[in-house]
């Protein structure tokens, strides 16, 4: 099992010591979000910095930019790792896209589809010189040496977008390389919705689903006292709260035994009481979906809950001080031998 690091990224004179620490402490691996920093340029500084470590866009938001700006891009981040770039995208939400990026969003399954499609053909173009794309969305047909990066050693960048929903599920394995899980997207969400809508995906392409990565971040609280799981377990309801408040995600706490918990969490959301939010996730919530142990023992706990059912893990919050990251790291070199 690889096992990566997540983090947000950094100003860029940071990323290139997180990511030779992330190294060296033993993972995979690092995932990059993409919040109010581009998730490409903090890529590209760790690509240098710490050569053979697998470095992944998880996720990096798709409409905003052009298939053929991202394509481009990764194509020269998968040169740059030999090899190790997993290109992840995401659709965002309306509000985002629309009022933040000014971009449009209708059908945003479909779009995204095309746009998967899109960035395909434009790899293919770099290696042949022939561009040929012609989607509901996205019309790609024009491509001259000088606009071309050129082929490159290295095999094309995988491609794996965000999926929680059952057609967005479908669509990954019919189309895409890997799917992130989403942050809330526990063991039976994984096996109930995910696996079986990624095989249905990829049969309809005639794929095997073994060919898609089960990319699946997980939420843990680890401490060898009380204390120490009492405070990461209140960081982890906070960030169940903030997953947890869009309304696309609520069958997912619903199908789990906690049947109202997006609205509740909407309610305190539109009252600005965060408190409140976090205060909707019971410690009930926390043991269905996330993962608490000892530090001795979270290798075992992961593997109980994922073996057979990931391809990737992503830690969540293993990213701090040197003791934790050396910490995790440990538990990372575990899972992955």
């Amino acid at each position: 099992m690889h096992v990566d690091a997540m983090t947000t990224p950094q100003p860029l004179h940071r990323a290139g010591d997180l990511a030779r620490r992330t190294q060296a402490a033993g993972f995979s691996g690092l995932l990059f979000t993409e919040t109010g920093r581009t998730a490409y340029l903090n890529a590209a500084v760790a690509s240098q910095a710490a050569p053979g470590l697998e470095l992944c866009t998880g996720v990096a938001v798709a409409f905003p930019r052009s298939p053929f700006v991202t394509a481009a891009a990764a194509w020269e981040l998968q040169e740059a790792t030999g090899g190790n770039f997993r290109l992840g995208l995401g659709t965002q939400v309306r509000t985002h896209v629309v009022r933040r990026y000014g971009m449009p969003f209708e059908r945003p399954g479909p779009r995204l589809r095309d746009y998967v499609l899109a960035v395909k053909a434009c790899f293919a173009a770099f290696r042949t010189a022939t561009l040929d794309h012609h989607g509901d969305f996205y019309d790609l047909d024009f491509i001259t040496p000088q606009w071309s990066p050129g082929p490159i050693e290295a095999p094309d960048p995988k491609v794996d977008i965000a999926a929680v929903n059952p057609w967005m599920l479908r669509m990954a394995g019919e189309v895409a390389d890997g799917v992130h899980i989403h942050p809330i997207g526990e063991p039976g969400y994984i096996t109930r919705h995910a696996l079986p809508n990624i095989a249905d995906g990829a049969a309809k392409a005639g794929r095997a689903a073994s060919d898609i990565a089960v990319i699946v971040p997980v939420l843990t609280i680890v401490g060898d006292s009380d204390e120490e799981r009492d405070r990461e377990r209140e960081v982890v309801r906070a960030s169940m709260s903030f997953y947890g408040s869009t309304p696309n995600y609520a069958f997912i706490w619903d199908e789990a035994g906690f049947e109202g918990t997006t609205a509740r969490i909407r309610e305190r959301q539109k009252a600005g009481d965060f408190a409140g939010m976090a205060a909707q996730i019971s410690d009930d919530h926390i043991a269905a979906f996330a993962t608490e142990s000892t530090w001795d023992g979270l290798a075992d706990a992961l593997t109980d809950k994922y073996a057979g059912i990931a391809t990737r893990l992503v830690l969540y919050n293993a990213l701090g001080d040197a003791e934790r990251v050396e910490r995790y790291g440990e538990v990372a070199r575990r899972l992955r031998g």
